[in-house]
């Protein structure tokens, strides 16, 4: 009969929590929370490559993402991934991408100031930076390079890019 007790306590002590929802607001000293838009560049704009087999090689700079915080003053968390960095990894020994974050003036693209020089690879896939509010954005790759497996004339596969903005 006790360890019956004890078994029931125990159980109860144990499931009791469980039904218990918690949440919170992301609303800070009630401002409100305007979205931010981010756009993939097209295609004609997105960085290239020319890929022999078994040689090094070298990424030509070209746009990934545009992401447009205007009319979001608050600070962003920015995180850029290679998605297919398995499958990448079976045909190059190493990728280096240079990141690169520019904001929008006026007449033109600025590179953004106070950021460091920021690499993704096929090893850690993926960097995230903090991009201030009220401005538009544009996140490149500014060059790389790589090493190619494969024997000359297959097909290599791209990097595959995706990107939240928090």
């Amino acid at each position: 009969m006790r360890k019956r007790l004890i078994f029931a306590i125990v159980a109860l002590l144990l499931l009791a929590p469980w039904p218990v929802a918690y949440a919170f607001e992301n609303n800070l000293a009630g401002a409100s929370v305007i979205p931010l838009e981010v756009v993939a560049a097209p295609g004609s704009a997105a960085p290239r490559c020319q890929v022999y087999g078994r040689a090094i090689g070298s990424v030509t700079p070209g746009d990934l993402f545009y992401i447009n915080m205007k009319s979001n003053a608050i600070d962003s968390l920015v995180t850029l991934y290679i998605t297919n960095t398995d499958e990448l990894s079976q045909y190059y020994r190493y990728m280096t991408l240079r990141v690169g974050i520019y904001t929008q003036t006026e007449e033109q693209w600025q590179k953004l100031d106070g950021l460091p020089e920021t690499f993704v690879t096929l090893n850690n896939g993926l960097v995230s930076f903090t991009l201030p509010g009220l401005a538009d954005y544009k996140v490149t790759i500014d060059g790389g390079c790589f090493y190619s497996l494969t024997a000359a004339g297959s097909t290599e596969p791209a990097p595959k890019f995706y990107l939240t903005a928090e």
